[in-house]
């Protein structure tokens, strides 16, 4: 709504990122694993994984959840603070 300069909302964005990495290192302590009926796509572009998937069965110990199509975006969350550091020198 252009109520933040353009400046201030990547400020923002990569201060997000940053956090939600660091609070997923050390915070989170369940484990989650996944398999997926069909590997539909995937592509590699920068440096950042996109896969979509379909028939995804979710595990967690005994609870199980199923879904029909998923999409994964993964980067290196280490990328983000070694840009950052490099950026303020």
């Amino acid at each position: 709504y252009g109520q933040i300069t353009p400046q201030l909302a990547i400020k923002v964005l990569l201060q997000f990122d940053k956090s939600v990495n660091t609070a997923l290192a050390n915070r989170v302590k369940s484990r989650l694993t996944f398999k997926a009926g069909k590997l539909n796509t995937y592509r590699f572009c920068d440096n950042v994984w996109t896969f979509m998937l379909n028939d995804v069965e979710f595990r967690e110990v005994q609870e199980v959840a199923k879904v029909d199509k998923v999409k994964i975006v993964a980067c290196d969350g280490k990328n983000i603070g070694e840009e950052n550091a490099g950026s303020k020198r």
